[in-house]
C-alpha cells in the first residue's frame, strides 16, 4: 500500500492529537508536513489486477485490505471452512504505521484490525499460479510477496504467525 489509504482516520487522528505534532509540522516518518504524508493518495489496483486477471482459472480470490484491515476483509473472500494463515514477518511495515503503532500506542492486534500495515490488496491463488500471478503483477509495477497459506480451518479464519514490525 502507499500508506494509511482512508482508514481507521479516527484512530489517526487520535494518535496525531496525543503526539500533539502539528498537522503543518515535518512529519516524523515521511517527506513533507505530517498532514499531507498521512494523506498520501490511495494506490489503485484496477489496471495491474485486471492484467493478472486474463489468465483464467489462476486468481481464487482478492481480498482489498480496507476498514476492518485484515480481521474482517480476509475471511470475506473464503469459503466456509478455510482459513488464512498470514506470516506477519513477511510485511515490510511502511514507517506510517510503525509511527502510528509506536505514537499512539497501538496494540498488533488492533493495527491488524484497522489498518493495512503496508498490505493494500491480496491475491488468493493456487500454489501452481503464484509464481505467474506474481510475475505478471510485478511486470506492471507492482511489489509482491506470498504472505501465507490457506489451509482448513479448525479455529480462527485469520491465524497469524509471527509479530509485525512496528518499532522506529
Amino acid at each position: 500500500s502507499s500508506g494509511v489509504h482512508s482508514n481507521g482516520f479516527s484512530l489517526v487522528r487520535l494518535v496525531v492529537a496525543r503526539s500533539e505534532t502539528p498537522y503543518d509540522f515535518p512529519s516524523p516518518f515521511g517527506d513533507g508536513p505530517l498532514g499531507r504524508a498521512l494523506l498520501t493518495p490511495t494506490r489503485i489496483y484496477v489496471k495491474p489486477l485486471l492484467a493478472a486477471l486474463k489468465h483464467p482459472g489462476r486468481i481464487k480470490a482478492l481480498a482489498h485490505i480496507t476498514g476492518g484491515g485484515f480481521v474482517d476483509n480476509i475471511p470475506r473472500v473464503l469459503p466456509k471452512g478455510l482459513a488464512a494463515r498470514i506470516d506477519l514477518g513477511r510485511i515490510a511495515v511502511p514507517p506510517v504505521f510503525r509511527w502510528l503503532a509506536e505514537t499512539g500506542p497501538i496494540a498488533e492486534a488492533e493495527m491488524l484490525r484497522t489498518f493495512n500495515c503496508g498490505v493494500g490488496m491480496i491475491v488468493v491463488a493456487a500454489k501452481e499460479s503464484a509464481d505467474r500471478i506474481a510475475e505478471i503483477l510485478e511486470t506492471e509495477g507492482e511489489t509482491v510477496f506470498r504472505l501465507g497459506t490457506v489451509e482448513a480451518r479448525t479455529g480462527d479464519p485469520v491465524v497469524f504467525d509471527g509479530a509485525l514490525n512496528l518499532k522506529l
